[in-house]
């Protein structure tokens, strides 16, 4: 068996598959399996694929017609046979150690979850990032340490696959923002959680992903998404903030102590208000533009 299982998603990113991919075969943790999901590409990721696996018996090519990024995740935990599961998005990759340190770590506290940083290479800066190994079984300070909701991202992790598969939590298909809800109920689900400094997840600005590109329907699967997630929360009675979900930022602002200006922001609108309290301005943050032929939906 595998340490770890890794799902790469591949979806016409030729242009960055290559950096993706020798991020993951030079992993210092060589016993791992490498699961390349073609989700129908209309580009040389194919083919880019082909002369890594022809190189490198850990990698397993599964070819299937588009169907989205959560079908294509579905798919690979499906075939993964790995002790762990672990996820990188094409046009993204990580540190060569990077799953040696998640999955020693998990190994050492004996954890259903490891969890190690993301960096935004657009923006050239920490998402999440952990100074120190934190462990606990309990939902409220998992998301805390995982930065939920405002982190709801899956590929700085690896997941105990046997513990993953009794959950019976999987990728909801068609929608976009399938992270939100998977990443609440396997944080629930799965019994224990531990954070990994030093291990680094690089998140790449793809101008051509859908991900860059704000259509009606997406901020319709954004909304559902956090409803959704609102709504596990209350049914399991977990001690979470409500408030975290409405309101992710809120910056106030004092002159000579006395607080004139406080902005409330997320990923739908921006408000502020005076003296703290009086609200005075909105600014809608997500606007519908086209999207860009060959955006995966």
């Amino acid at each position: 068996m595998p340490k770890v299982s890794v799902v790469i998603p591949i979806y016409n990113v030729e242009k960055y598959l290559r950096e993706c991919m020798d991020s993951v075969v030079n992993q210092t943790l060589k016993d791992i399996e490498i699961i390349c999901v073609n989700d129908g590409s209309p580009d040389n990721s194919r083919s880019i694929l082909q002369e890594y696996a022809d190189k490198d018996e850990r990698i397993k090519i599964i070819d299937k017609e588009n169907g989205g990024l959560a079908s294509a995740r579905n798919v690979g935990v499906k075939a993964a046979t790995g002790e762990y599961i672990g996820f990188v998005d094409s046009d993204d990759w990580i540190d060569l150690d990077f799953y040696e340190k998640l999955y020693n770590t998990a190994i050492q506290y004996e954890a259903d979850i490891a969890c190690g940083n993301i960096y935004k290479t657009g923006k050239k800066k920490y998402l999440v990032r952990h100074a120190q190994i934190r462990f606990t079984q309990k939902t409220r300070d998992k998301y805390r340490y995982a930065r939920i909701p405002k982190h709801c991202y899956v590929w700085n992790k690896i997941y105990r696959r046997n513990a993953l598969i009794r959950s019976g939590v999987c990728f909801e298909e068609g929608v976009c923002y399938e992270d939100i809800e998977f990443t609440h109920k396997v944080l629930h689900y799965l019994n224990s959680f531990v954070t990994v400094p030093n291990a680094d997840y690089y998140y790449r600005t793809n101008p051509d992903s859908i991900v860059g590109y704000r259509t009606d329907k997406k901020y319709q699967d954004l909304v559902a998404a956090d409803v959704k997630a609102q709504k596990f929360i209350k049914s399991r009675c977990l001690k979470v903030n409500l408030r975290n979900y409405k309101y992710l930022q809120r910056n106030i602002y004092k002159f000579l102590g006395i607080p004139f200006l406080k902005i409330q922001s997320n990923h739908l609108e921006k408000k502020y208000y005076l003296f703290g309290v009086i609200k005075f301005f909105t600014i809608t943050q997500y606007k519908k533009i086209n999207i860009k032929k060959g955006a995966r939906l």
